[in-house]
């Protein structure tokens, strides 16, 4: 892929998105304009008045409706599912029927572990963004599966389809960007001696992601998204989301952990173990895939003035915050959902991973037209040396403000 090298700032209009359109999984980034949140008003001014999206969007929709298919799952998408699923569930029944020992009983929760990274990248992420199916039903189903590692999924719509995909590197508004407690993703987050060490330790605490997904972040979450009035946003209650949450981790922990120790004799310290190593690998995964996406020194960290407005075209936005990599990689593009095409599924989260690929030379050609920046990095190794460059940069000194272009 060729990309451009010029950043033009510009826009175009997009009448306004109702929050609980995009909870429920409706939404669709076309209609996005302005998101009343945590008791103020983020605008993305189109003072610019740029077709780039507008013309963007003809040309996708002129895609599907040339070559007649849906948006939605198709063949692939169908035996995508059946794959992670069994990738996650098989090695588990190995290990529970007593079938695993020795390096294959560790070698099976490295691979449910791979399975649980591969269902929430490649079959939660697109049913909770509403682009699995047209089946809002068939959709929820999908998107409960992060119930399998102990998580919600009312909050992960919260903290990534309304918050992260509305305010992409937005400091104090997508929570994917902000300190989290010795570590410091945003030149906007406070800076504090830790960080200089971040480099060094970063990567564990990226793989306990999922373990702290399973045991504290929902109750965290729920709380703050409480305070924050989302959850009333949301069309549910705060005790009976509780009640859901509390249900659903009882049940996880049950069956992952208290029955194959109490009931099936297993010893504690291998199970245990185990189900450590399993969430090491997921954590590690996801947290990898998802930050070499936005945390990385190409990318920018724009703030909204003090009106609470960034003069930048919403799709733009998106265009200067994100980054695609490995590009027609296969396998890659298999295993993590077309999450390798981070700018497409940010221009168009409706739209199933699957079709991302034919979708790519669409966006940077049109992208090109209008002397805009693709963010591309061809191999996924070059993507993560970028991220913890920036990781270093950020810990080493107190960024403050990076420049339009690095």
């Amino acid at each position: 892929m060729q990309h451009g090298n010029t950043i033009v700032c510009s826009s175009v209009e997009h009448p306004d998105c109702n929050i609980e359109y995009i909870l429920r999984g409706y939404w669709e980034i076309d209609y996005f304009s302005v998101i009343c949140l945590m008791n103020q008003r983020v605008k993305f001014i189109n003072k610019d008045k740029s077709e780039f999206f507008s013309t963007l969007k003809k040309r996708v929709d002129d895609y599907f409706a040339t070559n007649n298919i849906s948006r939605n799952a198709n063949k692939l998408m169908i035996s995508k599912t059946i794959v992670m699923l069994l990738m996650y569930f098989v090695p588990l029944v190995l290990v529970f029927t007593g079938v695993a020992t020795g390096f294959s009983f560790w070698l099976c929760w490295i691979i449910s572990g791979l399975g649980i990274a591969g269902i929430g990248m490649s079959v939660m992420h697109d049913a909770n963004h509403g682009s699995y199916s047209s089946n809002t039903t068939l959709n929820n189903l999908m998107g409960h599966l992060v119930d399998l590692i102990g998580g919600d999924a009312g909050n992960w719509k919260i903290q990534h389809n309304v918050l992260h995909h509305a305010y992409t590197n937005i400091q104090g508004l997508d929570e994917d960007i902000d300190n989290k407690s010795i570590l410091r993703f945003s030149p906007h987050g406070k800076h504090k001696p830790v960080h200089k060490f971040q480099i060094f330790y970063a990567l564990f605490f990226y793989s306990i992601m999922t373990i702290y997904w399973a045991t504290a972040k929902d109750y965290i979450q729920l709380f703050r998204y409480k305070k924050l009035g989302l959850i009333k946003e949301a069309g549910t209650s705060f005790t009976g989301k509780l009640v859901r949450i509390t249900v659903v981790k009882i049940i996880y922990f049950t069956s992952i952990l208290w029955l194959p120790i109490y009931v099936l004799g297993f010893s504690w310290q291998g199970i245990v173990g185990g189900f450590i190593v399993m969430h090491l690998v997921a954590g590690l995964v996801l947290s990898i895939v998802f930050q070499v996406a936005h945390v990385i020194e190409e990318a920018q960290f724009p703030l909204p003035d003090s009106l609470g407005n960034i003069e930048n075209d919403w799709a733009i936005h998106q265009l200067q915050t994100t980054a695609d990599f490995s590009a027609g990689n296969k396998l890659l593009t298999f295993y993590v959902g077309g999450l390798n095409y981070q700018v497409i599924h940010h221009l168009f989260p409706r739209i199933c991973h699957v079709h991302y690929p034919a979708l790519a030379p669409i966006v940077e050609k049109t992208a090109q037209e209008f002397g805009l920046k693709y963010l591309y990095f061809p191999t996924f190794g070059e993507a993560i040396r970028s991220h913890l460059r920036l990781i270093n940069r950020l810990g080493k000194r107190e960024i403050r403000q990076l420049a339009v272009e690095m």
